[in-house]
């Protein structure tokens, strides 16, 4: 069965730096969109940042462009998400979701039921 399993939350100071993985197995991984999403306590989940299919494109929301990076080996079947310059705000749990779009370049951001697949979450905490 398709699996997606993130890795690398943790506690860190703000102003610090994460890389978050999300290891996907049972699908073929470059035929999908990959997307990573947070929620909050008390909050929606809310859209981080999308991959497409190969990797030469992405997109952010605006809270976290310029700080955080997503990017993909499709060799790996592995997304991630370079985290910097980390502030209290971001603390959430982080989900990696895979979205059904093969050979597709431009960046799809989905509504969150529209994602095929999705990982089981990874907490990231920042203290001020």
């Amino acid at each position: 069965q398709v699996q997606l399993v993130e890795s690398g939350g943790g506690l860190v100071q703000a102003g610090g730096s994460l890389r978050l993985s999300c290891a996907a197995s049972g699908l073929t991984f470059y035929n999908y969109a990959m997307s990573w999403f947070r929620h909050a306590p008390g909050k929606e989940r809310d859209f981080v940042a999308a991959i497409n299919w190969s990797g030469s494109s992405t997109y952010y929301a605006d809270s976290v462009k310029g700080r955080f990076t997503i990017s993909r080996d499709n060799t790996k079947n592995t997304v991630y998400l370079q985290m910097n310059s980390l502030k209290p705000e971001d603390t959430a749990v982080y989900y990696c979701a895979a979205d059904y779009r093969p050979f597709q370049d431009a960046v799809i951001v989905a509504t969150p039921a529209e994602y095929d697949y999705w990982g089981q979450g990874t907490q990231v905490t920042v203290s001020s």
